[in-house]
This record gives structure tokens, C-alpha cells and sequence, in this order.
């Protein structure tokens, strides 16, 4: 058996996103109907390294966990999935605490935009954190990478919230001068992203507690009861400051 190899790897570009924070990011890719924007960066960034790439729907990103990258791995983690109460191996989890940070996700490929040697592709659905590294960017081939038949019994199907979405008064004004502003069906998004539950498994027996996530530079505070979730306010960012 030889060493292993070291290898280096050069983003190829990076994405824009309206998630600025990890709180409040679905889990999975695909969950909230949020569009991002990828910068390819030089010597990437040239009109022929996406030719015949508008002719995919969907796409894979690669990219680098880079907010977690200077954390390190265990051979166990806890996923939030199970509640953070039972442990398993690392390479049965989509954890980003790996030996190499490496995520992968795939997305809708919505336009290609081209303005002399700069290249940026906009997609739907990314999990990605603003200002992740792409490390490369693979189509999406429907014969090969759609497997119906295959299983995971601890992750079977989505696993989504049921119940309905509130806004209050002051929410709902805000979410249309916003969305108008952004010109983002915001308060869709919104519901999207918190239907997936972004709050920690351990305290989701705690209904009185306020939790916010941030969108667009926007300050979301929500809280979730037994039969709504209740959204309370939206600001921008500064007005907290």
C-alpha cells in the first residue's frame, strides 16, 4: 500500500448567496426555492469552460466547507437528523466536520451570463453558505446520477414541517417592501426555509424561545409553537447595530 497523496485544490469560483450565516441554511439542497449566483474567478472565468453547459437543467457543485474547514474530523458525529442523540461514522453522514471538507449538492441551473472573460452561473435550490469556493462544477446526467431505486433507511424522505406559516402585521409589511426592494417572492422563501425547522434539535421542545435567521441581509426573528410558526419581525441587519 503506497502513502497517500497531498493534494492541493484552486477554487474555481464562488458563490453569492443570501445566506450570510449558517443558522437558518437548509440541511439539504433543493428544500427552499432560493436563487444564488456563482463567480467564476480567472483562469476559469472564460466563456468556453461553460460552453454547452446551458444545455443542463441541473448541475453538481463541489465546494469547500470553508466555515468549518479549520475545525477538523471525527471518525463519529452526532446529525442533527437524529435528534443529536445518537452517534454515527462520519462517512454515513453528510456532516461538513470531514477528513477533506468537500460538500456536494446538486442545483437547477437557471442562466449563464457572460460579459467578456467573466463568467457567472445563477442556480436554485444551493445549501451554500455567501462566499463558499466552488471547487468544480459537473452536469447533471439524468440516466446516471437518478437513482429511484436506491435507499437509506435513516433518511428515507424529507423531513419537512407541517404547519402553517403566520405573519405578523408589522412581518408582512416589511416582507413586501423587502421582497419589492429585492425583487424576491421573500415571503415564500421564508416559509421554505422554516418549514425545514432550522432550530437545534435539542431545544425544540421550547416554545417560548425566539430564534432569528438571516436572508438577504434581513433580520428574520420566528418562533415555533405546537400548531403555527409565528414570524415576528423582519429588519435589515443595521437596524440591529
Amino acid at each position: 500500500m503506497t502513502a497517500p497523496h497531498s493534494h492541493s485544490m484552486t477554487p474555481i469560483g464562488f458563490i453569492h448567496s443570501p445566506f450570510d450565516q449558517k443558522f437558518g441554511i437548509p440541511r439539504q439542497p433543493g428544500l427552499a426555492s432560493i436563487r444564488a449566483r456563482i463567480e467564476l474567478v480567472p483562469p476559469y472565468s472564460s466563456p468556453e469552460s461553460v460552453r454547452g453547459l446551458e444545455q443542463c437543467s441541473h448541475i453538481w457543485l463541489l465546494f469547500l466547507f470553508s466555515a468549518t474547514s479549520d475545525q477538523g474530523w471525527s471518525p463519529t458525529v452526532r446529525p442533527p437528523r437524529l435528534g443529536g442523540n445518537q452517534r454515527l461514522g462520519v462517512f454515513a453522514t453528510r456532516s461538513p466536520f470531514r477528513p477533506n471538507p468537500i460538500g456536494l449538492s446538486p442545483v437547477r441551473l437557471c442562466s449563464i451570463e457572460q460579459s467578456g472573460d467573466r463568467v457567472w452561473l445563477e442556480v436554485e435550490g444551493a445549501d451554500l453558505l455567501d462566499g463558499t469556493p466552488i471547487l468544480d462544477i459537473k452536469p447533471y446526467l439524468p440516466y446516471a446520477d437518478s437513482l429511484p431505486e436506491a435507499e437509506f433507511a435513516l433518511a428515507s424522505r424529507i423531513e419537512r414541517l407541517t404547519l402553517p406559516v403566520h405573519f405578523s402585521q408589522s412581518a408582512q409589511q416589511a416582507c413586501q417592501i423587502h421582497a419589492g426592494r429585492l425583487g424576491q417572492p421573500l415571503a415564500r422563501q421564508i416559509t421554505e426555509v422554516l418549514l425545514c425547522d432550522p432550530r437545534p434539535a435539542y431545544r425544540k421542545q421550547d416554545e417560548t424561545r425566539e430564534y432569528g435567521i438571516s436572508l438577504y441581509g434581513l433580520n428574520i426573528r420566528f418562533r415555533i409553537t405546537g400548531d403555527r410558526i409565528e414570524v415576528n419581525s423582519i429588519t435589515l441587519q443595521t437596524d440591529q447595530d
